[in-house]
């Protein structure tokens, strides 16, 4: 018995000795799904949505409580990911940008957002172009959504991917609506129903392709799901009935278009999750039962690490349409309210304990770094990150926060979100049990400070995820501390802010003085303007330029202008550009626009048609 033992241990090293040095990486990066739309994070009323692969995953690996997105919306989350920049370094706050900063409507809001980037730089050092490096083939299937336009340059390819497939899949919208166009059986419907009645989804079908072409090569595919996003509807039939059945609802033909009944209980939206529910089981029924040529006698699995996890926090609806309910946590998407950024998060590979659930804060940020450690790629030269390597975590003990340390062995206990656009106008810190929020308002700085949990000697307790009890006046030193701390970590990001508006129709203090451009010339590619103060001090000019003006996609960026001694400014405009105008902020936080007139907003019009045009360039 004991030589059986002992051979067994014998053969168990050997496989150690022969795993391939490079683990493959799976990242699933799913679209809007919300913290209690996974059926193992219930913490409340039970979620209806089945999600059983799901909750079979996190059995396998680790599923974390306290796991955040970098933003609560999808494009910034998914350039910091790959990226490993935080929004608020990268400029990139929110989705689409790179347009002049324009308040949403032109006299009826008092503040603007800043100008942000619509993209990552083309030359940016991507996570897939590190893999690349190191030796990996690199896949991308789904959704890509980092550029000004799902279609607009950069694209994967051009960002580190091998092999890229965006096709929608069951997502593409049904006709002429949500009640109709179901899946059948027919050999030439394009959503032909599968064996266990599910839609047939190309873009899962092309993650399971890009693993069977290159299972024989070390791999990093990113699976950018397009479900659970807009529009809410769903190809199955089966589905949409049963949890109909489920919910207690009877939808007629006036929810064709529309649902606003709350709580989690839209029937499509339902079906969707257990659609995205099924078609993940898939891919990880794919690793488990293919054989992996790089190890012989071993499947892929055990040699693959999974992060499974989502963009933003659940999207709870719009006008007409509830979609779900991030309850107890407060708010969605387009908020950096728990419901906005609080996101599931579930790890699983080689060498990470099965059946751990974990209190560590998370970020989306640390999936760079941490599949860096994992994979032995070398950081590449000159990159900083702004997440931090989760690998002594997850192969130690995945609940112990102080695995989790900074460049000088700090464990981490501080996050910060930057989201100054939308009508939130906000940002936050969280440390440890509590978190501060900050929002931009015309009269200043509003704060909030909320105390989430409450750790004692390992212990973690829930005492506020609702955020409905707001601390700022009970404890002003921890607020004074934690604001000034979000300041620091905000100013040496150089992150954006919020300006006021001065063509708001409502009084503003200080809007009678808000300067105005007098005068322009350009000569030799150098723009001159001239202004009249007014009674408020212009501390600083931006100009606004573009290269492709009048192109479907018509991208501005952002560079100092000079303020000169003589009371004008100057600013020379870079080679090819098209159009340009500039931006003054004034010491009351205005920011004025020459030329001015137009709103965030602009429907049928480019910005180009108000901007300033320049000769030809040579």
């Amino acid at each position: 018995m004991r030589s059986l033992i002992f051979l067994a241990l014998l053969g168990s090293l050997h496989a150690d000795s022969t795993r391939p040095a490079k683990p493959n990486i799976v990242l699933i990066l799913t679209d809007d799904l919300g913290w209690q739309d996974v059926k193992c994070y219930d913490v409340d009323d039970p979620s209806p949505m089945e999600t059983p692969n799901l909750d079979a995953l996190a059995k396998k690996g680790v599923k974390f409580w306290q796991a955040y997105s970098p933003a609560p919306t999808c494009a910034p989350s998914r350039c910091a990911i790959m990226s490993g920049n935080h929004p608020a370094r990268a400029q990139k706050t929110h989705v689409v940008g790179g347009n002049p900063p324009a308040p949403h409507h032109l006299t009826a809001h008092p503040m603007m957002p800043p100008w942000y980037s619509g993209r990552m730089p083309a030359g940016e050092m991507t996570l897939a172009k590190a893999l690349q490096q190191g030796g990996y083939t690199t896949g991308h299937s789904g959704k890509w959504h980092m550029a000004i336009n799902h279609h607009a340059f950069p694209q994967p390819e051009d960002q580190g991917f091998d092999w890229t497939r965006s096709d929608r899949g069951v997502t593409k919208p049904a006709k002429p609506n949500r009640l109709s166009g179901f899946s059948t059986s027919r050999k030439n419907d394009p959503f032909r129903l599968d064996e266990n009645g599910f839609p047939f989804h190309q873009n899962s079908h092309d993650a399971l392709t890009f693993l069977r072409e290159h299972k024989a090569d070390p791999f990093f595919l990113y699976y950018a799901t397009w479900l659970v996003h807009t529009p809410i509807h769903t190809r199955s039939e089966a589905l949409y009935k049963k949890y109909c059945a489920k919910l207690g609802v009877t939808p007629d033909e006036s929810h064709a278009h529309k649902w606003e009944e709350k709580g989690q209980k839209n029937p499509w939206y339902c079906a969707m999750v257990e659609m995205l529910d099924y078609y993940v089981g898939q891919l990880v029924e794919e690793l488990v039962t293919t054989d992996d040529p790089r190890w012989p006698g071993h499947k892929l699995i055990e040699n693959t690490y999974i992060i499974f996890t989502s963009d933003n926090g659940g999207m709870e609806g719009h006008p007409g349409e509830v979609i779900t309910d991030n309850f107890p946590l407060d708010r969605g998407k387009i908020s950096i309210m728990e419901g906005g950024t609080r996101v599931p998060l579930i790890i699983t590979g080689p060498g990470i304990k099965a059946g751990i659930e974990s209190d560590v804060m998370i970020n989306g940020l640390d999936f760079y770094p941490t599949v860096l450690s994992l994979t032995g790629t070398p950081m590449p030269k000159g990159k900083a990150l702004d997440g931090l390597d989760l690998a002594p975590l997850l192969k130690g003990d995945p609940t112990d926060p102080s695995l989790v340390k900074d460049a000088s062995g700090k464990p981490r206990d501080s996050m910060m979100w930057h989201f100054p656009n939308s009508v939130a106008l906000e940002s936050s810190i969280r440390q440890g049990d509590f978190k501060l929020v900050r929002n931009y308002t015309p009269q200043g700085e509003k704060l909030e400070l909320y105390q989430l949990y409450k750790t004692q000697d390992g212990r973690t307790e829930r005492v506020d995820l609702k955020e409905k009890n707001n601390l700022a006046e009970a404890n002003p030193v921890r607020t004074k501390a934690l604001n000034s701390q979000l300041t620091e970590m905000l100013t040496e990001m150089k992150a954006s802010y919020p300006y006021l508006n001065p063509n708001f129709r409502h009084p503003l203090p200080h809007k009678e003085n808000v300067p105005k451009v007098t005068g322009h010339q350009l000569h030799d590619n150098t723009a001159t303007f001239t202004y009249d103060t007014r009674g408020a001090k212009v501390i600083r000019a931006n100009l606004l330029y573009t290269d492709n003006g009048g192109h479907r996609y018509e991208e501005w960026y952002r560079t100092p202008a000079t303020l000169t001694a003589d009371g004008t400014i100057t600013a020379v405009l870079p080679k090819g550009t098209t159009h340009y105008l500039i931006n003054l902020i004034d010491e009351n936080n205005f920011l004025v626009s020459y030329p001015g007139g137009f709103t965030k907003d602009q429907r049928d019009k480019k910005y180009s048609e108000y901007a300033l045009k320049t000769s030809p360039q040579k």
